[in-house]
């Protein structure tokens, strides 16, 4: 049971995600009363990853089994040594961390996913318990391991009709028939920085580069056909590589034309989802939501309201809602819903180090 802090929680909640960005860190305090949650972020950050960092978190997949877990220690002890660092100068010492940790594989169909970041490590250099490891339960117990982040958006942000997160894959979550439901709608940021990257930045800021191409229907037509997702299942590096990049790589345009190609297809698949579902509003968050071409293009698609919400939210939902999962996984309730990542059951993930 997590140690209460008078009638009040604080949960440290640490995000790494496909798009490569950084680690978000973010400490959150949650309270419940008559089965109702409330949140409040006290204090977060990113720590941007160097591109060295980057470089071998990317490339991890292709290292040997020592090399693989030599950096899941020496991740760990990175993700410790900035914990410490954002929370030496308080306000408050939180009960626990809850690291998603970096994925590295993600193969539910062969029953695993796998996050670097050795939670025993982050535990013994901070001397807090850590929740960490959150998708093999599921995985095991035949679901896709993901997505994770619905049960936060049922319980937190219940008065959106729909929650859509745009990092490096776009997933959306609503209520339907009474479940929540949720899944992956395509690829977004880990296309759009690979792209960015090409034209010598990190990431495309407020879409300017997408701004300044034209958009190839061709490449478009291509994209749709062979990218629109029409199972229910989790997106992955894997799928990316495979299948994603050799579709923009074989059209020689320039990357801008590129940029504004995969915007409007990620926005006419965020569209379809909820127009097809008829949901009158949708919360956006995740870095996609600063890219002003891409959300311009999804507004003029999208039968109903956009909302954009603070800079504290946008950025660090998924880093707020792993504490929230860390929360209910030290008291034991359910983290986990069946009717999102197609597993037998619902379940509570997570292992944890004291």
């Amino acid at each position: 049971m997590a140690k209460k802090i008078g009638d009040k929680t604080i949960i440290l909640g640490l995000m790494s995600g496909t798009s490569l960005d950084g680690l978000d860190l973010a400490l959150c305090e949650f309270e419940e009363a008559n089965n109702l949650y409330s949140f409040k972020i006290i204090k977060c950050q990113t720590i941007e990853y160097t591109s060295e960092r980057r470089e071998k978190l990317n490339n991890i997949k292709n290292a040997s089994a020592l090399q693989y877990f030599n950096l899941h220690h020496l991740y760990g002890k990175y993700i410790a040594k900035e914990v410490n660092l954002f929370l030496q100068d308080g306000p408050v010492k939180p009960v626990a961390i809850a690291s998603h940790g970096h994925t590295v594989f993600h193969q539910p169909a062969v029953g695993f996913s796998t996050q670097i970041g050795c939670g025993a490590t982050i535990a013994a250099n901070t001397g807090i318990t850590t929740v960490c490891d959150f998708r093999s339960t599921d995985a095991a117990n035949g679901g896709q391991g993901a997505p994770l982040v619905p049960i936060g958006d049922k319980l937190l942000f219940a008065n959106y009709d729909a929650c859509l997160n745009i990092g490096g894959i776009a997933n959306i979550s609503f209520n339907k028939n009474g479940e929540r439901v949720a899944y992956d709608v395509c690829f977004a940021n880990m296309m759009l920085n690979y792209l960015a990257e090409r034209l010598g930045k990190p990431f495309d800021e407020d879409g300017n580069f997408a701004s300044s191409g034209k958009v190839n229907e061709a490449l478009l037509a291509r994209l749709v056909q062979l990218l629109h997702i029409t199972e229910k299942t989790s997106l992955s590096r894997e799928y990316f590589e495979k299948m994603a990049l050799p579709i923009l790589l074989k059209f020689s345009i320039s990357n801008e034309d590129k940029l504004a190609t995969f915007c409007t297809y990620i926005a006419e698949e965020i569209a379809r989802a909820l127009n097809e579902n008829n949901l009158k509003n949708v919360l956006i968050t995740g870095g996609g939501a600063y890219n002003t071409f891409l959300i311009n293009a999804l507004r003029q698609k999208f039968a109903g309201e956009v909302i954009i919400p603070n800079n504290q939210i946008i950025q660090f939902k998924e880093a707020l809602i792993f504490a929230f999962l860390g929360y209910l996984r030290l008291q034991e309730k359910t983290n986990i819903l069946r009717s999102v990542t197609g597993a037998k059951t619902d379940s509570i993930g997570g292992a944890v180090y004291l």
